[in-house]
């Protein structure tokens, strides 16, 4: 749309939504243009028409209405029928703990958005070229808020991930929990690039799949961003989509209407081949990572321990709104191999609307592991949720009276599995059909309030053999009565059996070998007890679900009875080889921002001078979380963490720094989006990082004319100038600069960056230099900088 808009008299710097307000005709020949081309679905001018994206004094609902309008009059005369797609774009903007935004006021400002767009006459909500998987999440609460459109989101991906480390598959499953009608993967490629990305979300993929990839990707002739890749290369590669179970096909950067009606001539004749995967269960997401839960396997374990029943230290942390035990907890459990943690902050005196989402947060910047939220307290839930960026369970809906009607829909409207627990009265139901009868009840009062089979796991219900004899008995064959008349996942405290009874440890771990071949799907239960790990372990290679015994195999060749032996982790943990062996170093790889203060007060107690401080231990430790980044052991969430515990630490040694060398001088970097670029939340990632490193950052926001940046870079004497651009049709702009440059003799390094920009294209412009992400830019800007001082 930008592109179209550019070659139609865009003004630079303006917004193409306002641009397409004030001009409905450009906007309405543009649309034309695709109808024309044979096109079913016209997605709107609507981009970046958040309160975010648009000046202040815009009205956000009346930008979004115009636009829809033009698009549905164009859709109306075509004579066939044609959707009025409403897009809505990223706000640039992260929420908490990455940036400074409450998930709800992302969810406002979305509200806004989409009410423009549903009362404009949207035939369905299109969320495109997603980063971040909390952002997505904003869109489809707001969208289920202000509307009952279909809705469809996207994410966008670079080399598996999306920018905030989600990987396709994980992008699916929460989109698919929080009940989308399609999944849709945009921009940042090509179609050959696409249909990898659609062959990794096959296994768990249910709902249609829309796949709009670039026309390759870009390049620079005669002063021009082109795209290579013509119509008749591009509809040859996209007409192999179909068979990876492509239901819709589309085009984003570099396709113009003769692209896409050559992809509508060369599928006409063919059919989606929409796979089967005969997947049946839940699954739990993070940002990073699915656990799935299934009645088939694999053993999901659920770690207890943030749980102040019974703890005191906990209680009493909680009480004082304090997390270090908790944490503890969690970091012990992680440890030990459990994959999923269960969050519960219930104790007397202690705010759970406050402090369960607080909790929440703390653990979601620390760890990747999915998340199982324990309240009896709706409202605590509700802010858990909204807080959380994935899926996470909820544990638990009981018959209760009103307790499903609370629950349900909330756990729907976020997306959130839940744990059904078979409870009603004051009685525990010991038989078998006592639990079933109950179960039966609460699943149809489940179906009358649309909530879907996919987001429930049930809790067989552990009750303890030394009250009730007959209790285990019971359990196992309620387990399989859910597993195989009902298909449903199950879980269950497992501590419960042996309550009142010695060597527990034995009694949990023999049920845990029982229900595990009844069909047990998961247990709540301590990760580090005696032998847990090692039942479970074991129990997968007898059920014949750990093939060949390999991660029996991986994790117990050096086995020793009475030695315990933690599970395999639920995601790859970073590689330790080469990371230095300093605690301070480790604390600001880990990003223990209170860790790294408290250890750099005590390293100049203890005598260590601040430029030793600095140079030798923050600088090191920082560097090897760039180096995790870019092997894809760190990603986003994880750099950011660490470059606020670096800037913690120096901000304790900066005044020392000053009284010991005033004469010191940092290499200054101007940094800027280009003009006409409105993006800049790359050139933020790399300001943040690049002032980790030693550097002065002067940071001049986005949309910057050449002459101001080139005049700032005189006035500082800077030594580097790094220009970002994510749009094809600004990235040209960045030659202002370069040639500004060169033409008043400024000394300073010109380093290119950002979405669109490539090295070739950096070289054909004559800039010095260029990074293809926020640790790279620290490596070009040094390497920059030691040029400059040689010359």
């Amino acid at each position: 749309m930008g592109t179209m808009f550019q070659a139609r008299g865009l003004p630079s710097g303006v917004s193409p939504e306002l641009f397409g307000q004030e001009r409905p005709d450009i906007t309405a020949s543009i649309h034309q243009a695709y109808v024309d081309a044979g096109a079913c679905g016209l997605t709107t001018n609507t981009f970046g028409g958040t309160r975010f994206k648009l000046p202040a004094d815009a009205d956000v609902h009346a930008v979004n209405f115009s636009q829809v309008q033009v698009a549905r009059q164009v859709a109306d005369k075509a004579g066939r029928p044609v959707m009025v797609m409403g897009s809505v774009g990223p706000t640039g903007k992260f929420v908490k703990p990455l940036g400074e935004l409450d998930f709800l006021e992302m969810v406002q400002a979305y509200e806004e958005q989409i009410r423009g767009i549903a009362d404009g006459g949207a035939d369905l909500i299109v969320a495109e070229t997603h980063y971040d998987l909390a952002e997505v999440r904003a869109v489809s609460v707001a969208t289920r808020n202000v509307c009952d459109l279909p809705l469809c989101l996207s994410m966008t991906f670079e080399q598996g991930v999306s920018l905030t480390g989600t990987p396709p598959l994980t992008f699916v499953d929460t989109a698919q929990n929080l009940g989308v009608d399609a999944v849709m993967v945009n921009c940042s490629a090509g179609p050959a690039q696409l249909a990898e990305l659609a062959e990794v979300m096959a296994p768990r993929l249910s709902v249609p799949l829309i796949l709009r990839p670039n026309a390759g990707l870009p390049v620079l002739e005669d002063g021009e961003t082109v795209f290579k890749m013509g119509p008749a290369e591009y509809a040859e590669k996209m007409a192999k989509l179909p068979v990876l179970g492509a239901k819709f096909l589309g085009g984003c950067c570099g396709t113009s209407p003769d692209h896409i009606a050559a992809v509508v001539k060369a599928v006409e004749d063919m059919a989606p081949t929409v796979p089967d995967t005969g997947w049946s269960g839940v699954v739990l997401t993070s940002r990073a990572v699915s656990v799935p839960i299934a009645a088939g396997g694999p053993f999901a374990l659920i770690g207890e321990r943030i749980n102040p029943t019974g703890k005191k230290v906990l209680t009493e942390e909680l009480q004082r709104g304090e997390f270090s035990q908790a944490m503890t907890f969690a970091k012990q459990q992680l440890d030990a191999g459990a994959p999923i943690l269960d969050v519960n902050v219930g104790a007397p005196m202690v705010d759970e609307t406050r402090l369960l989402p607080d909790l929440v947060l703390r653990l979601v910047e620390r760890h990747t592991v999915p998340l199982c939220l324990d309240s009896s307290n709706p409202d605590a839930l509700e802010a858990g949720l909204a807080v959380y960026p994935g899926s996470a369970l909820i544990n638990s809906i009981s018959g209760e009276e009103g307790r499903m009607e609370a629950l349900g829909p909330l756990c729907k409207r976020y997306g959130a599995p839940f744990i059904l627990l078979p409870l009603q009265g004051k009685k525990l139901p010991v038989a078998a059909a006592d639990r079933i009868a109950i179960l039966e009840k609460l699943l149809e009062k489940a179906e009358s309030l649309g909530i879907p089979r996919r987001l429930i796991m049930v809790d067989a219900l552990a009750l303890a053999v030394s009250s009730k004899p007959d209790a285990a008995r019971e359990c196992l064959e309620t387990i399989r009565y859910i597993t195989q008349t009902l298909g449903l996942p199950t879980t269950l405290g497992l501590s419960n059996t042996s309550f009142g009874l010695p060597a527990r440890e034995l009694v949990n771990t023999t049920f845990l070998a029982m229900a595990m071949s009844a069909g047990l799907s998961s247990a709540i239960a301590h990760p580090g007890a005696p032998g847990f790990s090692e039942a479970i372990a074991s129990a997968e290679v007898l059920l014949g679900r750990d093939r060949k015994a390999a991660n029996f195999i991986e994790n117990y060749s050096d086995w020793k009875p009475g030695v315990a032996s933690g599970g395999a982790p639920a995601r790859k943990k970073p590689s330790m080889e080469g990371l230095p062996e300093g605690e301070l170093e480790m604390a600001v790889i880990q990003g223990e921002k209170e860790l790294v203060v408290k250890l750099v007060n005590a390293a100049l107690e203890n005598g260590e001078k601040p430029f030793d401080i600095v140079n030798g231990k923050l600088i090191p430790g920082i560097t090897v979380v760039g180096d995790l980044y870019e092997r894809k052991e760190y990603f986003l969430p994880q750099l950011l963490l660490a470059a606020e515990a670096m800037q913690a630490g120096f901000a304790v040694v900066k005044p020392l720094l000053e009284e010991e060398a005033e004469a010191e001088v940092k290499p200054v970097i101007i940094m800027a989006t280009v003009e006409g670029d409105i993006h800049d939340i790359g050139k933020n990632i790399v300001c943040l990082l690049l002032s980790n490193y030693g550097f002065e950052v002067v940071d001049l926001g986005k949309d910057v004319p050449a002459a101001t940046i080139v005049a700032e870079a005189k006035k500082r004497n800077a030594a580097v100038i790094g220009l970002s651009a994510l749009m094809t049709t600004t990235m040209v702009r960045m030659q202002d600069t370069v040639d500004l440059v060169k033409e008043q003799g400024v000394s300073a390094k010109v380093m290119l960056g950002g979405a669109v920009v490539t090295r070739e294209y950096a070289d054909s412009i004559g800039a010095d230099g260029y990074a293809d992400d926020a640790v790279g830019a620290v490596r070009e800007a040094r390497k920059l900088c030691e040029t400059r001082e040689k010359a």
